[in-house]
């Protein structure tokens, strides 16, 4: 009985607020549902639902790679060296390069029915030609054949890879913007359902795929799902959990759903060994979205945000009814006729936040972190397969990162902070970075690069839960949307600068090197959030960067408009 009374005063304390001040939405629904439970039976039944959604995810994104990855060793397809062993085939047909490797791309300009005479190669000094018959592939690195391999999208076609890479991100911004206004205008779920069909009919097309422009049409289908596909899932779960469990399921979602399965790929691609029977495999799970709309409740919040409260209603019932609680009538009748109100209130756009001087500042130094983090974070994954080193383990060590960097951070960031953990994850990425070009190819170089994933495992998710807590209300979610689409645009560059490699091997661990140096020194810049309540007017986001950042301002100077109008009458 007292837990209730504690539980009707903060409604009603809230209710109350709503005439005179802008409501903390969170705290009425939190009110609300803790009468059905911080982490119910519904609640853990919806975080096992995640399960789907987090594979989908790691589909998505990487299954790409192991669609067009390219074996190391590859030269001149010479007809009328066919019927020689594999071995005596690249002896004779691949000159030797300055570094004392095969060339890849080149063959001598020879007469082949004397090389098969004498079975040696031409004098070193021969003339080099482009290759004419196209290419042999060793598939003892890559054991099955890619789009790469079939397609021969090697030397001057080697472009095409990191091309249909870059247009993939692009598809991710289209899709962005398309679900994130469905989301808004039909509601989570749909967006959810929409979001995983369009990544599942472009998956399975791509088997069917012969060239060029119709392998980047569909990649573009695939990569509009990118990140949406497990995102709203992941904030829909997070909505109807207690605030005490939020970080546990959230970290744990994405350690054991996203960093398990993507763990795991690369050993399903190896086993499948068949790049079009792994693209069925990888896309037919997303059809099981359709069974969304009948096992996954809709936003509530969203639901009151579009005067739909009748039907937010009916999602609180079957919260009743499957964790066995009930909400006292009187709570949910003041739940209604604050949702009413609060449905009244008129939203405001994002690009309000630029109006604040101090909000404007520390948006640019968001938009900065958050992309630095991804464009290294997406090219320390594309370097899996510039080591030398087996493909399959060095991507499994690599993205193995993923578990124990979420578990270390669950038990650290609420001690260092997320200025103090930011900073210092990612300058440790940007030495180990710089390290590794000080050291040879191989297993030295590769571990490095580990270590260095690890950090950048550790500085992303900081760097996402760090702007959900300096965005005032009106602007989180539209706010952390900016973020991903600005971070998908400069992601589409991440496949050229491993590309970059054919230029000088090391250029691309000194391009990402260099980004994340900047990035720590920009994340610098922003104010510490940590122990902190979420700002929910643009005057308290100016007063936590005021007060939180380095070169915080004093109270009084370079007040924003919101601020301004906010002290009026205080």
């Amino acid at each position: 009985m007292e837990s209730e009374k504690i539980k009707l005063e903060n409604l009603n304390d809230v209710t109350e607020k709503v005439n005179d001040e802008p409501v903390n939405e969170d705290l009425i629904l939190d009110t609300v549902l803790s009468y059905l439970g911080d982490l119910g039976l519904y609640q853990k039944l919806l975080f096992i639902g995640m399960l789907p959604f987090g594979c989908c995810l790691t589909f998505i994104y990487l299954v790409q790679i192991f669609i067009t990855v390219t074996p190391q060793n590859h030269w001149c397809r010479v007809p009328e060296l066919a019927n020689l062993s594999m071995e005596l085939r690249r002896n004779l047909s691949a000159p030797i390069t300055a570094s004392g490797e095969f060339d890849r791309c080149m063959t001598f300009d020879a007469n082949w029915t004397q090389v098969l005479q004498t079975l040696q190669p031409p004098p070193p000094d021969s003339p080099l030609v482009p290759c004419r018959n196209g290419w042999e592939f060793e598939l003892s690195d890559i054991p099955y054949h890619t789009v790469s391999t079939e397609r021969e999208w090697v030397c001057d076609r080697a472009s095409y890879v990191p091309l249909a890479q870059s247009l993939y991100f692009v598809g991710a911004v289209v899709g962005g913007l398309l679900f994130g206004w469905m989301a808004d205008r039909f509601g989570r779920v749909p967006a959810l359902v929409g979001t995983n069909l369009v990544a599942g009919i472009g998956g399975v097309a791509t088997v069917f795929t012969t060239g060029l422009v119709d392998f980047i049409i569909c990649r573009f289908l695939v990569g509009m799902a990118f990140d949406n596909c497990f995102m709203i899932m992941y904030i829909l779960v997070l909505e109807y959990v207690g605030p005490q469990y939020r970080t546990m399921v959230a970290s744990l979602s994405l350690a054991l759903f996203y960093g398990g399965s993507v763990t795991l790929l690369p050993w399903i691609a190896y086993f499948i060994a068949d790049w079009k029977m792994l693209a069925w495999v990888t896309s037919l799970p997303m059809f099981l979205v359709l069974l969304a709309p009948w096992l996954i409740p809709e936003s509530t919040r969203w639901l009151i945000g579009r005067g739909k409260v009748n039907e937010a209603i009916k999602v609180l019932r079957r919260f009743e009814k499957i964790n066995k609680a009930k909400i006292p009538d009187d709570v949910m009748e003041e739940f209604i006729i604050t949702s009413n109100k609060q449905n009244l209130k008129e939203r405001q756009s994002f690009l309000n936040v630029f109006k604040s001087g101090p909000l404007r500042f520390v948006t640019i130094g968001l938009l900065i972190s958050f992309t630095g983090c991804n464009m290294v974070f997406d090219g320390l994954i594309r370097l899996s397969g510039s080591f030398g080193l087996d493909f399959f383990i060095t991507f499994t060590l690599n993205s193995g990162t993923e578990i124990p960097a979420l578990i270390l951070l669950v038990f650290i960031l609420d001690r260092w902070g997320r200025r103090n953990l930011t900073c210092a994850s990612l300058t440790m990425s940007g030495l180990f970075l710089i390290t590794a070009m000080l050291v040879p190819k191989g297993i030295p170089q590769a571990t490095l690069v580990i270590f260095a994933r690890f950090c950048i495992n550790m500085s992303i998710t900081t760097v996402t839960q760090w702007n959900t807590e300096i965005f005032p209300t009106p602007f989180r979610a539209s706010g952390s949307s900016i973020l991903h689409l600005f971070a998908f645009f400069a992601t589409m560059l991440t496949p050229f600068i491993v590309y970059s490699e054919r230029v000088w091997s090391l250029l691309p661990l000194l391009i990402l090197a260099a980004i994340v140096l900047v990035t720590a020194s920009v994340s610098l810049t922003l104010p510490e959030t940590k122990g902190l309540q979420l700002p929910q007017t643009v005057a308290d986001g100016e007063k936590i960067i005021r007060e939180q950042s380095l070169c915080g301002k004093p109270e009084g100077k370079d007040e924003g408009p919101y601020q301004r109008e906010s002290t009026k009458g205080h």
